[in-house]
């Protein structure tokens, strides 16, 4: 019965998947047509034909993400800098900066497709039992396809990582490249002291939301968890608040739109799309980075750095860009007949994830005469919605749907006192019933059997989700090498649950979930759990409730794309450590590594703006090491610099390398 129905399920997806390809081919070509802001033809990235790449730069940056095109940008500024960016992926689409479309990015071709290796524990309920970890293939790497949510993290994230061995890394540390960062043109909060404005992002508020997050504000007042700052981002981050994002006049504001658009004129910086790196080429005698190899046009590469190379590839690539270039676990190395330049045993460990569940969906009834609270598909995606979208530049494909209302919440495990949540609350405004499963079923892997058994009595009926998400995992899982062909995944082993208290924190999301639909707000429009009662948790069959929620989060388990940790920061006397407090790779010269693989502790929140903010201080990181020849060359800087600088070992000190 169940292979029937799964059969069905295809079957009607098949149909209705080409209506939604067809809408999303129609926006495309209309936005070519009619929205010249979105085409920003003039300032897109040129990029460089592989014949005119040079023999050799001063700095050459993998990876042109979150990361990678700060580092490009803030690099190029020092003009007499030959600068090389080289990124596997294309530019952003006209789609990627869409807010509402966001979730038909996953497992498109901007995105590198990743999924973890099968497990008993969790993803239950997805192909294959293997949960797909989207990541950004294309400039701004996955700031060009992640939900947009603009969130620091805690105060004691960033003391903590202090604390590991890692001076200069305190929240008082960062604080600073938070404030350089940003754009701040929400005008309640741009004029306070721990905002700012001029950063290259800008960050606003979403362009349009449901009648459905009234219901939700007054559903947390009632519970009494409100932020009282109406923001996460300020003096407490604890309760909930409509968020802020990284957006600019209502549309995506990538890394790539940032940075690299500004900085893509610049002479001495060469930007290099459709490249697939392969390994950094490090000298095994005086273990020092020289040069990269890479394959574009089906024409292999090499180019030579004269000062450093710079690892910007994300917390999946950058660890496995070290293991083929033989710095690593000797294990693995050897394995796969790689030879091992230097042995460094925590490359690819400690990979840390926010594990979430998209288990809390909730049916809801529209006031009498009143049209849909939540988004409604048929009508989102409708005609005159694009007109409005195209034409008057506003209506629901402005919307973040994903995210209409953001919070962070102590649970029982949690000391109440102290302001570091232990668990963050996505609260949705469509769920997995709303599009029948044209794009958010594909987005989250969910399989035919679990869709037809849970969603297809339902389908289309006004929704929304509590997903619930685990703020400070306790277990932590590791990366392995397929082999050591670069274009063979790394291996993906995420380790959920496998400490329980991870599963105990994360069922009182779930309990959080229907308290909330317990409040008089929520109960007008009659919150109502889904029927769950023809898939593999029917509540009936279990004795005890946290064992019919345990149940939901291994079948429902969901990742919020924040992996991190597996090229951890640490001083040397840690064993586990990849790279120093300069971002240095341990016993290899001329390499540092730029992302959120040297966290050593996953932040409280969504790590694109940390990830951001570690590449602005790591710019500075490195014109600090070089303070010689920037004074050595100061008169020239000074007049065709993008930006002067003040180049003294006061202005340094700070980031000062001895």
């Amino acid at each position: 019965m169940n292979a029937v129905r799964a059969y069905e399920v295809r079957t009607r997806l098949l149909y209705t998947s080409r209506i939604g390809t067809v809408f999303l081919l129609l926006i495309d070509a209309s936005i070519w047509l009619q929205r010249p802001d979105i085409v920003d033809f003039h300032h897109r990235v040129q990029p460089i034909p592989g014949a005119f790449i040079q023999d050799i730069y001063d700095f050459v940056v993998i990876g042109a993400g979150s990361a990678g095109a700060v580092m490009a940008a803030r690099l190029s500024e020092i003009c007499h800098w030959d600068v090389l960016l080289l990124e596997a992926g294309t530019d952003e689409t006209f789609l990627t900066e869409v807010p509402f479309l966001y979730p038909t990015l996953q497992t498109s071709r901007v995105d590198w497709k990743f999924r973890t290796e099968p497990s008993g524990e969790f993803c239950l309920a997805m192909e294959e039992g293997r949960c797909i970890w989207p990541r950004g293939k294309a400039l701004g790497g996955s700031s060009a396809i992640n939900a947009m949510l603009y969130v620091r993290g805690n105060r004691r994230d960033y003391d903590g990582w202090r604390d590991k061995g890692n001076p200069g890394w305190s929240y008082e540390d960062m604080l600073p490249y938070f404030l350089k960062l940003e754009d701040m043109r929400d005008p309640e909060y741009s004029n306070l002291s721990y905002h700012s404005t001029g950063g290259p992002i800008t960050v606003e508020r979403f362009g349009y939301h449901t009648p459905l997050r009234e219901y939700m504000m007054d559903g947390l007042r009632e519970m009494g968890l409100t932020n009282r700052y109406g923001e996460v981002n300020g003096p407490v981050q604890s309760g909930f608040a409509v968020p802020h994002g990284s957006i600019r006049d209502g549309l995506r504001c990538s890394t790539a739109k940032g940075y690299l658009r500004p900085a893509s004129s610049r002479k001495n910086l060469h930007i290099s799309i459709n490249t697939m790196v392969e390994k950094i080429l490090i000298d095994p005698d005086d273990k020092r980075a020289y040069g990269v190899q890479f394959e574009k046009d089906n024409r292999r590469f090499y180019v030579m750095v004269s000062k450093e190379v710079i690892l910007s590839a994300g917390a999946l690539n950058s660890p496995h860009l070290l293991m083929l270039s033989g710095v690593g676990p000797r294990k693995q190395l050897e394995q796969h007949d790689i030879s091992v330049v230097h042995e460094l045993p925590g490359v690819g460990q400690n990979l840390q994830d926010h594990v979430a569940t998209g288990a809390g969906g909730y049916t809801i009834q529209p006031p009498p005469g009143a049209g849909p609270v939540a988004y409604d598909f048929a009508q989102s995606l409708g005609v005159d919605n694009l007109r409005r979208f195209l034409l008057e530049q506003n209506g629901p494909l402005y919307g973040m749907p994903l995210c209409e209302v953001i919070g962070f919440l102590n649970t029982k495990y949690q000391d109440t006192a102290m302001d570091w949540p232990d668990i963050e609350v996505f609260i949705a405004s469509l769920s997995d019933l709303t599009d029948g499963g044209r794009f958010g079923k594909r987005s989250s892997g969910i399989s035919d059997q679990y869709y037809s058994a849970v969603y297809e009595e339902q389908l289309y009926q006004n929704s929304y989700m509590v997903i619930p998400m685990l703020s400070r995992p306790y277990s932590t899982g590791w990366l392995e090498l397929a082999s050591k062909r670069p274009r063979d995944h790394i291996r993906i082993y995420p380790n959920y649950f496998h400490d329980p208290r991870d599963m105990q924190i994360l069922i009182e999301g779930l309990r959080f979930a229907q308290a909330l639909a317990n409040t008089a707000a929520m109960r007008r429009i009659n919150a109502t759990l889904l029927d769950y009662s023809r898939s593999p948790c029917r509540r009936d069959t279990f004795l005890d409730e946290n064992e019919f929620y345990s149940c939901l989060v291994r079948q429902y388990t969901q990742t919020i794309y924040h992996p991190c940790g597996t090229a951890k920061m640490g001083p040397a006397t840690d064993p586990m450590a990849v790279v120093d407090r300069f971002l240095r790779v341990h016993h290899i010269g001329g390499l540092r590594v730029v992302d959120a693989s040297i966290f050593p502790v996953i932040p409280t929140g969504n790590t694109n703006v940390p990830t951001i903010a570690t590449a602005e201080k790591a710019a500075d990181i490195v014109r600090a090491a070089y303070a010689d020849d920037l004074r050595e060359h100061s008169d020239e800087l000074r007049r065709c610099s993008t930006v002067h600088y003040d180049y003294s070992a006061a202005a340094m000190k700070g980031n000062y390398v001895p």
